[in-house]
């Protein structure tokens, strides 16, 4: 299976931004939930899924969520955020 440069891109800055946070950033899909710094695991539970809801809990939660939503928006994928 091939993947695309956009899945790719996707995936790639999910990480970096979830990275830039201490807090915990959990992403939850129709599937399982995950890490959102494992770049494994993102790439085996994102591809395929339909639904995405992001758990975020820590230090910087508040501006991780922004950074989080802007990701997700910026590749037109839905998300659901923990308030």
């Amino acid at each position: 299976m091939e993947i695309s440069n956009t899945f790719a891109e996707f995936v790639v800055a999910i990480n970096k931004t979830a990275q830039e946070f201490q807090s915990s950033i959990v992403i939850k899909t129709d599937r399982k939930s995950f890490d959102a710094k494992s770049i494994l695991g993102l790439t085996y539970s994102i591809l395929g899924s339909k639904t995405f809801e992001l758990e975020i809990h820590g230090p910087d939660e508040d501006e991780a969520k922004k950074a989080m939503t802007y990701v997700f928006h910026q590749h037109n994928v839905p998300v659901c955020v923990n308030e």
